[in-house]
Parts: C-alpha cells; structure tokens; sequence
C-alpha cells in the first residue's frame, strides 16, 4: 500500500501557511520549490516544510487535510510546535 502525506509549509517569516496533500512528498516539495505547484505558494513564497503526517490511507489524509484547514492557525501552530518546537525547516 502507498503512502500519503499531509504537510504544512511556510515563508521563511513564519507568517502564512500552507496545507496540502500529496502521495509524493519529495516530488511534491520539489514543485513548490520550483514555483510550479500553487499560485498561493508561488505568491507567498511558502517553500519551507515545518510539519508532515504519514498515512497509508489516502482518504485519510485527505480527511485530515480538510481538518487542519479548518482549525485555527494557534492550533496548527501547537500541533506544529509538538513535533518541530522551533518551527525549523524539515529535510525531507
């Protein structure tokens, strides 16, 4: 079964985030990178990966993406900070 991905990004300010959700995380980072991936990253220049979940369900993490999307933006900042206290940019 493949993997699926939800996975919050940010500016380099750590001002406005992005949520979204892939079954290619690598290649998915690379288009953000490269400007290729969403008009809202693009224009925001959202490139850094702060936080990432692995499901083995893509149904699931589209749920969850649809629930982080929802919240917010203290709560995804606590969820954030749980794993990635200080909001540092993830290799992955």
């Amino acid at each position: 079964m493949k993997n699926s991905y939800v996975y919050i990004l940010t500016n380099k300010y750590r001002t406005t985030f992005y949520i979204g959700v892939t079954a290619n995380l690598s290649k998915r980072l690379e288009e953000h990178y490269n400007e290729t991936a969403s008009k809202f990253t693009k224009k925001y220049n959202i490139k850094d990966l702060i936080y990432f979940e692995t499901f083995n369900d893509i149904n699931q993490a589209i749920d969850r993406e649809n629930q982080l999307k929802n919240w917010h933006k203290d709560w995804k900042l606590n969820l954030i900070r749980e794993r990635n206290p200080n909001l540092k940019t993830l290799e992955y």
